[in-house]
């Protein structure tokens, strides 16, 4: 798989509804099991649960959990490219992702919008003021010696 099979992956998650802890396509998703569901059906992350979470966890909490799983397949870059994840801060820690389509252009489930759609990582005014880093897979990163 390429970034591009990743990207043609998420673009067919289109219009599917936000719903909070789901990763159907078609009918519910949030930003967090979006990314996953789309990596795992292109093959890229092995299928792995995440603990149950409550819808305001990030208001409450210090602990960087939506992090520490993004950090399980991916590091973070410093210039972007498609397939990678956008990351924004809401609360106290990184809790929104999105898959970049091609930067700033990226695809997320917003619950603001109320499904997954297309958005602008650098102009939408909730996202940009938010926004934490780009993280790669690491099987698409080179490693120097």
């Amino acid at each position: 798989m390429t970034p591009a099979d990743v990207v043609a992956e998420a673009l067919t998650w289109l219009g599917t509804p936000y719903h909070h802890a789901a990763r159907v396509k078609g009918a519910g998703a949030d930003c967090g099991q979006f990314p996953t569901a789309v990596f795992q059906a292109c093959g890229l992350v092995p299928e792995f649960e995440i603990e149950p979470y409550n819808q305001d966890w990030h208001m409450h909490n210090s602990e960087e959990r939506y992090l520490g799983y993004v950090e399980l397949f991916f590091v973070k870059v410093e210039a972007p490219q498609p397939a990678d994840l956008a990351l924004f801060k809401y609360g106290r820690v990184i809790s929104h992702g999105s898959i970049v389509v091609g930067w700033p252009s990226i695809i997320h489930a917003y619950v603001t919008a109320g499904k997954v759609t297309l958005d602008d990582g650098a102009v939408n005014a909730d996202l940009a003021p938010r926004f934490k880093g780009w993280w790669r897979l690491k099987q698409w990163t080179v490693k120097s010696s």
